[in-house]
């Protein structure tokens, strides 16, 4: 049995808390996925299912998504750690409880010694939450690993990323690495857009010292840019070739406000 629970912190706000609805609402986003095929890693939005749940879906929709992952996200609460794991117990969502994967967990750790055990970090935090289901309706046997990033400095974020693919590389089974991050944040659509492009361009090269320095240097303020440097590097490690950006998609175009907007990125690598 899990040794702890953690439950759901943003169930019937960032997503429908009743598990028919949440059900009915990830196969409209999901679609029929007829075309999903392995993937090192993706990046793939976290607002409300109502603004950015078709870009997730997209996503997930055209990846195999395997039995383990590990799931990065920003640290939005300001608590715990700058690099907190947990490896212990489960996450509740609507769909049933998803196990953590303590054997990929204490393999991380060991790679990675900044990785410190501590779920105050993901108590509140509602950017990794907000994809459990997505893995959950896409392969009903998911485990995962949450890690949340508090940090903004490249190296720890660079040396994340090579302990991410030493510990993936040494499994004997595929693990999907997801970073949870929206792009740029509350400023008109047409300016968005545009730094959007700019940090999306680095991804799609699979430069993640170049994603760091755009978004760093050009004011953008893409909250999860350390769980995608972070991912960018592992995949690197591991081998891979290209990044496809499957959809992009700003707030405004649900809301019709055009004013401030948050954009969202969709992006699987393989």
């Amino acid at each position: 049995m899990p040794s702890s629970l953690r439950q759901p912190a943003v169930a019937g706000r960032f997503y429908p808390a009743n598990p028919e609805r949440l059900k009915a609402d990830l196969a409209s986003y999901l679609g029929p996925g007829a075309d999903a095929a392995p993937a090192i890693g993706c990046i793939v939005p976290h607002a409300g299912y109502m603004y950015s749940g078709h870009v997730a879906g997209a996503v997930f929709a055209r990846i195999a998504v395997p039995r383990r992952a590990i799931v990065m996200c920003p640290n939005h609460t300001g608590m715990g750690q700058p690099l907190s794991i947990m490896s212990e117990g489960a996450w509740q969502t609507p769909l049933g409880k998803m196990a953590i994967d303590s054997e990929l967990a204490e393999t991380l750790k060991s790679a990675d010694p900044s990785l410190v055990e501590d779920s105050a970090a993901h108590y509140a935090e509602h950017a990794a939450e907000v994809e459990l289901p997505f893995l959950q309706a896409c392969n009903p046997r998911s485990t995962f690993v949450p890690i949340a990033v508090g940090t903004a400095q490249f190296e720890p974020l660079e040396a994340l990323g090579i302990s991410i693919a030493d510990a993936v590389l040494a499994q004997d089974e595929p693990v999907l690495v997801v970073a949870s991050s929206d792009m740029n944040h509350y400023e008109r659509d047409d300016a968005t857009r545009i730094k959007d492009q700019k940090a999306i361009e680095q991804i799609l090269r699979l430069d993640a010292p170049g994603l760091y320095d755009v978004v760093t240097n050009q004011d953008i303020s893409m909250c999860g840019f350390g769980p995608a440097v972070a991912m960018i590097t592992a995949a690197r490690r591991m081998g891979a070739k290209r990044a496809e950006l499957v959809r992009y998609a700003t707030s405004g175009d649900v809301s019709g406000d055009r004013e401030m907007v948050v954009g969202y990125a969709g992006i699987i690598v393989r």
